[in-house]
């Protein structure tokens, strides 16, 4: 068993989050319990770091801590009906078998339509269907892709996500009794783009929507959560949206929309129904520098870590960190509690490129936590509570000296004078934060601070800080973050071999 691969000159690439040594990936799909063993798939070109020659890779692991990297699991057919790109969908457990349901894309048309392919030995091989399963969308449909099937007491439903005719946003719903012969029930929830998210942030919820999952209540009602990628013609994806209510004759009827992730670099959400009724997400991240710079170090893109998600009795859903990753807390390195009455910094310790931290902070005004990335402190990620207007806020307009990552301040609804409980994972460039509350915010920075100083340092400094006025109470806490452990295995590139950790 090995460690998840690192490389000393590419302090970016994380190391407790999944994704294969090289090259580019995107959406998760294909997640699914079977035999004993998660099964998480992804879109994955290997042969680059652009989005193109789109294969499905595949990892399976019995704990979410260690992995092993199996051959890919689809590949497009030349001259078949995915010659172009195995693109996005998901896959059932069925008796003894695994059906990967997936968007079928070729060139020639303008719509993805659903085929499918079956494993019979857990997952290490696939046996394409060959033909498509849906062979036309419905009439009025101007974007058709992304299937996702779920089982529905004696049988399975399927929707994919859509856009129509009249400018809505659609994700469609069918029905089976047996994954083969699938019956068109009309649109599952439909709506026109409106706004969503924080005042003046421009975000809409999607002229079409990609990679539909359906995540029902525990409680076996009709309640459930359409989670749904938001798309747009002229800007692409957009955010993640969950749209939570009651269903009824096959139709959603939600209560207003509200975003899933409040970072800028979550997308195409999947879920897995695990062991003991847990349902876990996983997302895409993608990066958020300059091409040129990603294809420098030779991979693009990561997925994020599980999360377990639950719908609330409010009908909202709330996310948290899948307890499985608490067994990758190495050493404890901090632990501190103290005030914080002025604008003078206080300093928390030493951190290293991936930790698990929790923090309790109370203030009043403008407060909180500060990741200083290069010795002379003019790069940093701020984390701060606002008090007054009741936002967690994340601003990393400073977390690179490189003009070539992006910049931007987040927020993140919170309870307002009141104290706040986080939990934020750092890994190398991405920052995954949560609160008790169950809203989430992901978000990649790219720090280069250290390599202006000699000797070039590998660790940062944690602060508390306060401005002006302000007035902070924190308890913080901080474990390094331990490398996923990736098994040895064959090759993971079409007709060729080689090692994958």
């Amino acid at each position: 068993m090995s460690t998840a691969p690192s490389d000393s000159r590419d302090s970016h690439r994380p190391v407790a989050h999944l994704r294969p040594p090289a090259n580019w990936i995107n959406d998760p799909n294909g997640l699914v319990f079977h035999d004993g063993t998660y099964h998480v798939c992804y879109q994955y070109n290997p042969y680059g770091t652009r989005h193109a020659n789109m294969h499905w890779g595949h990892f399976r692991s019995p704990d979410l801590v260690s992995w092993e990297p199996l051959p890919i699991a689809l590949t497009p057919t030349p001259g078949g009906v995915d010659e172009d790109g195995c693109f996005s969908g998901n896959a059932v457990s069925d008796g003894e078998r695994i059906v990967a349901f997936y968007s079928a894309y070729r060139r020639d048309r303008w719509d993805q339509p659903v085929t499918t392919a079956t494993s019979h030995d857990n997952g290490r091989t696939f046996a394409p269907r060959g033909q498509l399963l849906i062979p036309e969308p419905p009439k009025g449909t101007t974007m058709y892709r992304d299937p996702y099937v779920w089982r529905d007491g004696g049988g399975w439903r399927m929707l994919v996500g859509a856009s129509l005719a009249n400018g809505r946003a659609a994700v469609l719903l069918y029905d089976s009794p047996d994954l083969e012969t699938w019956t068109y029930r009309g649109p599952f929830h439909a709506g026109a783009p409106e706004p969503v998210g924080p005042p003046g942030s421009g975000l809409l919820t999607g002229e079409g929507w990609e990679c539909p999952q359906y995540l029902p209540a525990a409680d076996g009602s009709a309640r459930g959560a359409l989670i749904v990628a938001a798309w747009d013609d002229h800007d692409g994806p957009r955010s993640v949206l969950a749209l939570a209510g009651q269903e009824h004759d096959n139709v959603l009827h939600p209560t207003a929309p509200q975003l899933l992730d409040h970072g800028p670099d979550f997308y195409a959400p999947a879920l897995l129904p695990a062991p003991g009724g847990r349902w876990l997400l996983w997302g895409w991240s993608w990066e958020a520098r300059q091409e040129e710079w990603s294809d420098a170090d030779g991979w693009a893109g990561t997925l994020t870590l599980p999360r377990e998600i639950t719908l609330t009795e409010d009908g909202r859903t709330h996310q948290q960190p899948a307890e499985e990753l608490l067994a990758l807390r190495g050493r404890h390195t901090i632990h501190a509690t103290g005030q914080v009455p002025d604008p003078i910094p206080v300093a928390l310790g030493q951190v290293g490129r991936s930790f698990d931290l929790t923090a309790r902070l109370e203030a009043t005004g403008t407060a909180g936590l500060r990741l200083v990335t290069a010795p002379d402190g003019t790069e940093y990620l701020d984390i701060q509570l606002d008090a007054d207007t009741g936002r967690l806020v994340v601003n990393r307009d400073h977390s690179s000296l490189d003009p070539r990552a992006r910049g931007g301040t987040y927020t993140i609804p919170c309870p307002s004078r009141h104290p706040v409980d986080l939990r934020v994972v750092v890994d190398h460039s991405i920052a995954e934060i949560f609160l008790s509350t169950g809203e989430a915010l992901t978000v990649r920075f790219y720090p280069v601070g250290e390599r202006h100083f000699y000797p070039v340092r590998d660790h940062w400094r944690l602060e508390a800080r306060a401005t002006r006025g302000a007035h902070l109470d924190f308890t913080v806490d901080v474990w390094e973050l331990q490398p996923l452990q990736i098994k040895e295995s064959a090759a993971a590139a079409p007709g060729g071999k080689g090692r994958t950790s």
